[in-house]
């Protein structure tokens, strides 16, 4: 794996390109944006994505897509393994790849196709073998299920502001009246102009904030008791509760998963 702070990718003259990269815990690549599109798969680690639409959290194993010309930042959370896959806008539109951000599952077939062509020569044969690995590997991409892991960003400056509070310090228990107050609206406004903005209810997506926080830490190894107790859960049940309401499963089964597929990453699914 290469320690570079920036892929040499975007002259490669090949319309798809995979690259492995390591990082320390919390290396941050500031704003930042590629004439590729970007596809970063967390072989290891978890990833928080931060673009002006919202903030996106990538699990271990799973995958993040970032459109060409987006800007965006890129946070680790513990050690984390990269493999990024860049589209050019000609292949990404072939197969269909969309055209804002979103967080995605990884098949076994697609974490396959990514751990093979990291050895592939940059100058791969387009009309040979590889050439048809990379074609199938952005295929496959495209077929990947979008998953529900992340929270919007208003327009509005003034909720804005306080929305990057939360990102930065998420609590459960933080109430609407403090951030409309924060705001410099009255409830009926902010409650009005944010869900407007977001879609959803206040309440919800503070819910959706704080579970994507706690994702994150539980894939760096925190225990439920100190996630649940840090975001200002009433206790560890009422926390899990919250995750298997939104998750379907309980943070103890969620970590189960994460610990197989960690330890298998091909075989489990």
């Amino acid at each position: 794996m290469r320690n570079t702070p920036l892929d040499p990718h975007e002259d490669i003259p090949r319309s798809v390109v995979v690259t492995a990269n390591e990082y320390p815990p919390g290396f941050t690549f500031p704003a930042h944006s590629h004439r590729r599109g970007q596809f970063a798969f967390a072989s290891h680690g978890a990833i928080t994505v931060a673009t002006s639409e919202g903030n996106w959290l990538v699990p271990p194993l799973r995958g993040c897509w970032v459109p060409a010309g987006v800007v965006h930042e890129m946070t680790m959370s513990g050690k984390v393994t990269m493999l990024n896959t860049f589209v050019s806008d000609q292949a990404a539109q072939t197969v269909g790849l969309a055209a804002r951000c979103g967080v995605y599952g990884v098949s076994p077939l697609l974490r396959q196709l990514l751990e093979d062509a990291v050895d592939l020569p940059a100058l791969y044969d387009e009309d040979g073998r590889d050439g048809k690995l990379m074609a199938l590997l952005v295929a496959e991409i495209a077929d990947m299920p979008q998953l529900s892991l992340n929270a919007p960003l208003p327009g509005d400056q003034r909720l804005a502001r306080v929305c990057r509070r939360m990102f930065a310090e998420p609590l459960i228990t933080l109430g609407l009246e403090t951030f409309a107050v924060e705001a410099g609206m009255s409830r009926r406004t902010f409650t009005r102009l944010f869900r407007e903005q977001t879609g959803v209810s206040f309440g919800e997506w503070r819910q959706q904030v704080c579970l994507l926080a706690a994702i994150e830490r539980l894939s760096c190894g925190q225990s439920v008791t100190q996630v649940a107790l840090d975001l200002g859960y009433s206790s560890p049940s009422a926390f899990a509760a919250a995750f298997r309401r939104v998750l379907g499963e309980a943070p103890s089964q969620y970590i189960g998963t994460l610990r197989r597929q960690t330890s298998n990453p091909v075989e489990e699914s």
